[in-house]
């Protein structure tokens, strides 16, 4: 069995990274992000990149430094409200946007991962979301013709992979990643806790091996949170006088 692990992000993508190339980002806000792959993305200055992710980081990190240093052309994303940088440049058309409902997005991913080149979903009829795409009548509902979604690479992150490209994902982390690295003409993943091969639990593999074509154990983690939300302690709820 091949030994598919790379010793750091930059020698995993070595060879792999082109100018105007398609790049699949797994993650969710910026959990289950492939944070060491981003960083080598964007050390190796390649530019004109199409990225498919849910949605482009916050400002100043995951995907939005690759927006900061100039190197995405359009973003084909769901949701990217956590992004100051983003707003300023799809406004000033620095920045081409396909905008999806989330679902779509990972239906779009899923069908391409399997094979299907296009799909009908009631998603979106009568929006702007279907202008321009075939519509039809379907058991008296009308649909929206969708086409699946490829990419030259992906990345991907989880929590745990073996040397063979088997991977485990962790909770939310467990979201887009699992279909984009069936989506990937090449797909590159970044792990927590590289193990041998035979150490996972092989009902619990949720990525095999067969789709990994590198992997790499990350250097680092920041583990960000978009926007920390707390509630207020008893004491600072507590009117003037009162005993907490």
């Amino acid at each position: 069995m091949a030994d598919k692990t790379q010793k750091s992000a930059v020698d995993a993508l070595a060879g792999r990274l082109f100018d105007g190339m398609t790049i699949m980002a797994g993650g969710f806000g910026l959990c289950g992000i492939p944070e060491n792959l981003i960083a080598a993305i964007r050390e190796s200055g390649t530019k004109g990149l199409t990225v498919i992710s849910n949605n482009c980081g916050i400002d100043g990190f995951g995907l939005g430094v690759l927006l900061e240093s100039g190197q995405i052309r359009k973003m084909i994303s769901s949701y990217v409200g956590e992004n100051k940088l983003f707003e300023q440049l799809y406004l000033s058309g620095d920045l081409e946007l396909e905008f999806n409902p989330q679902g779509t997005l990972a239906e779009r991913i899923r069908a391409g991962g399997a094979g299907i080149p296009a799909f009908f979903t009631k998603t979106g009829v009568g929006t702007l979301v279907a202008e321009g795409k075939e519509v039809r009548e379907f058991d008296g509902e009308m649909y929206v013709m969708e086409r699946g979604l490829t990419a030259d690479l992906a990345i991907v992150k989880a929590w745990k992979g073996d040397a063979a490209g088997n991977l485990i994902y962790r909770k939310t982390a467990r979201n887009f990643n699992p279909m984009m690295a069936t989506a990937g003409k090449l797909t590159v993943a970044e792990v927590e806790h590289l193990v041998p091969v035979g150490s996972l639990d092989k009902d619990n593999i949720h990525t095999p091996g067969i789709f990994v074509d590198s992997i790499v154990a990350g250097a680092r983690y920041e583990k960000r949170i978009e926007r920390v939300t707390t509630r207020p302690s008893a004491a600072q709820g507590a009117g003037a006088g009162e005993e907490v």
